[in-house]
């Protein structure tokens, strides 16, 4: 597969997964857009644009950096729940959403959007009425009034995020379909990245039974292929999928709800 000369802007550039999908978008011939708080290792990225998910002036003016012509976006930028459950679902969903929205007049006609979800996310369909209220909440100054009203802790605001996110990827299935714009998720299992630890430390026993279970963790190495593809021609009758990359993690919590083992 090939990305020759296609133009990807790649959010959470400077480390983990992002740093690992714009490294493989590179060497597939990419022309690199990093968007990050803190800037990339030299020569990762083409262009580095600077911007803060939880700030909405900030990502406006990072869109309006970004000229026309994007041919794939991938939101790999994310905060651990370690980070307080207000700036995890303005960085993790709703500033991810506006800086989508504020990038797609930028998109070119069959671009291809990329999102990070989490085996996190798996369990959304029995926290529906959770994820459907987060879907109403627009203004990135109203996440903490949110986290109030439906008493989100830090912990709970992590999952909330991804499950939100894989939700609104299946929403916007064919929301640009006129423009052939499609897109889909990627959701890791535990991948060892700069905030594994903070996962660790926030979800204590119930990380460790995951970790026994599984072979070994993930590396950012291991999600960056499938990103890439997603970003491909070759992917384009995916749309609003939500694809494991989880060692098998989503197999087994699933065979265990229904009770096969």
């Amino acid at each position: 597969m090939s990305m020759s000369n296609r133009t990807v802007v790649v959010t959470g550039a400077a480390s983990g997964i992002g740093a690992a999908c714009a490294a493989m978008l590179k060497a597939q011939g990419a022309r690199v857009i990093g968007v990050d708080r803190n800037e990339p290792a030299a020569g990762t990225v083409d262009r580095f644009v600077q911007a803060d998910l939880s700030d909405a002036a900030s990502i406006d003016a990072a869109a309006g950096r970004i000229d026309s012509g994007v041919e794939a976006l991938c939101n790999i930028a994310g905060l651990p729940p370690t980070k307080g459950r207000t700036p995890v679902l303005q960085v993790n969903f709703v500033g991810l959403r506006r800086f989508t929205e504020a990038l797609l007049p930028k998109l070119a006609d069959g671009a291809a959007i990329v999102n990070l979800g989490s085996l996190a996310g798996f369990g959304w369909q029995a926290n529906s009425g959770e994820v459907r209220a987060l879907l109403e909440v627009n203004r990135l100054e109203d996440v903490e009034a949110f986290c109030e009203k439906h008493a989100i802790d830090d912990a709970r605001s992590y999952f909330l995020s991804k499950e939100a996110l894989i939700v609104w990827t299946m929403q916007m299935r064919w929301q640009w379909r006129a423009r052939a714009i499609r897109m889909n998720a990627v959701s890791p299992g535990p991948v060892e990245t700069p905030i594994h630890q903070d996962f660790l430390q926030t979800l204590g026993e119930r990380a460790a039974e995951d970790m026994r279970l599984m072979e070994r963790a993930g590396r950012p190495g291991d999600i960056a292929p499938l990103v890439t593809f997603l970003c491909g021609d070759e992917s384009r009758w995916i749309q609003g999928a939500n694809i494991p990359c989880d060692g098998g993690m989503a197999a087994h919590l699933l065979c265990q709800s229904i009770g096969l083992g």
